[in-house]
């Protein structure tokens, strides 16, 4: 049981990666995501139903579930207005590193993949925090039960 009781780097590290390859799966600025395979021939001309089958079916199954568990955990723990909070905090980040001259802003690959990896962050944050919570204050979160 002590082992399900904390988190450590590598549980949070183990969630960041499973978001970010949940994040770049569905949507990447390189071309290679279920996007650019399955939505965007869906319809482009000469497209239609008849470019969508069993095996992307499946897969768009699969990136439903994970980003379902992902967006309700992350609802669950800090809730829409703690990943708006989160969001800013890295969107300011963001700008400082911008304002600084250390990230360039001309180009939309990099806009596109700050923004992603920002997106996974916030999933990875949301997993963590009730165990990090849990660790720093020693509350513990619940459902409720009712």
């Amino acid at each position: 049981m002590a082992a399900l009781d904390s988190i450590g780097p590598k549980g949070i590290g183990a969630r960041f990666l499973f978001a970010v390859i949940l994040v770049f799966a569905t949507f990447n600025p390189w071309g290679a995501s279920f996007y650019h395979w399955t939505v965007e021939p869906l319809f482009a001309a000469g497209g239609g139903i008849g470019t969508v089958g069993p095996v992307k079916v499946l897969v768009a199954l699969l990136l439903l579930i994970g980003w379902i568990v992902c967006l309700q955990t992350t609802k669950r723990s800090i809730g829409w207005k703690g990943a708006l909070l989160v969001a800013a905090v890295f969107g300011t980040l963001v700008w400082l590193l911008i304002d600084r001259h250390l990230l360039s802003a001309g180009s939309s690959r990099t806009i596109a993949l700050i923004v992603l990896i920002i997106v996974s962050a916030i999933l990875a944050i949301g997993m963590s925090w009730s165990h990090l919570a849990r660790k720093i204050s020693g509350q513990i979160d619940t459902d409720q039960v009712a």
